[in-house]
């Protein structure tokens, strides 16, 4: 059979109905005050709304809570000792639900809050009991909104978060679900053959057919100074979404608009190529992370 071309790759894109969206810290915050980018959350529950309005599945994995919660209780910089980061978590995610509820209310949606540990994914029958409640929540027209637990589980916090700031928890969770698309939304255009900040000569990446161990090699980015996540995490979670059966595609979220665009066809960010794997099991992609 012959191969699609790279046009035809993103036009595939059109018609995806089961999309996880992840959303990084740096895309929510604003990086002089570091508090929450209220017009950039508008966006994106405007953008997310649309696409539930088109028939689609929706999950937004979001990230921030820590950095909100570091704000609203008036420290100066992200927190570094696990109990401070844990009460941090504890204040933020509140405060990040109770705006996502808000916003998705005023677009006639309705927001489901779900709080994921490693436990949830390692231990079978909490790995299924998450997958139905997923999928009736999604059966139900909700929207899942999801973040890790960082109040209750130390185990990504003091691990410098395992899921590297949701990149990774947001493929788990679309393997999980069967999603058929990814979108992980950070400060980066997407993949690069060298760190785009050191080599002026560095060439953008648009399509990635075949993730081997050369592109996997790449993920050598700097971290995020708001989040946790690299390069690295970006590229773990595209080998485990594309294992699962879904397309990936990592853009810069300084707009959210790109979201209507990706969906589009349009050549904005990296796009990996689902490469299903016809025996696929997500235990063992996650017990390599922990």
């Amino acid at each position: 059979m012959e191969r699609q071309t790279t046009m035809n790759y993103r036009e595939l894109l059109k018609d995806k109905k089961r999309i996880v969206i992840k959303v990084g810290s740096s895309s929510l915050i604003h990086k002089e005050t570091g508090k929450l980018d209220l017009r950039k959350v508008e966006v994106l529950v405007r953008e997310l709304s649309d696409l539930h309005n088109q028939g689609k599945n929706v999950v937004l994995v979001t990230s921030g809570a820590v950095a909100v919660g570091s704000t609203v209780l008036g420290l100066k910089e992200r927190p570094r000792e696990l109990k401070v980061k844990q009460a941090c978590s504890a204040v933020g995610q509140a405060r990040l639900m109770m705006i996502y509820q808000k916003l998705f209310s005023e677009y006639n949606q309705t927001a489901a809050q779900i709080l994921m540990t490693k436990n949830t994914m390692v231990n079978n029958v909490n790995r299924m009991h998450a997958r139905n409640t997923f999928e009736e929540l999604l059966r139900l027209d909700a929207i899942p909104v999801v973040n890790e637990n960082d109040s209750i589980s130390s185990y990504e916090l003091e691990f410098l978060d395992a899921f590297g700031d949701n990149d990774t928890l947001s493929a788990v969770i679309a393997a999980l679900i069967g999603a058929d698309l990814l979108i992980l939304l950070s400060d980066i255009d997407g993949l690069f053959t060298d760190d785009p900040n050191t080599n002026p000569d560095a060439e953008f990446i648009d399509t990635v057919e075949t993730l081997d161990e050369k592109l996997l090699s790449m993920g050598k980015g700097s971290v995020s100074k708001v989040g946790t996540g690299g390069m690295a995490t970006k590229l773990t979670a595209a080998e485990i979404a594309t294992a699962a059966g879904a397309d990936m595609v990592i853009a810069n979220g300084a707009d959210f608009h790109v979201i209507h665009k990706i969906i589009e066809g349009r050549r904005y960010g990296t796009l990996f190529v689902q490469n299903k794997k016809e025996e696929f099991y997500l235990i063992d992609y996650i017990e390599k992370l922990m």
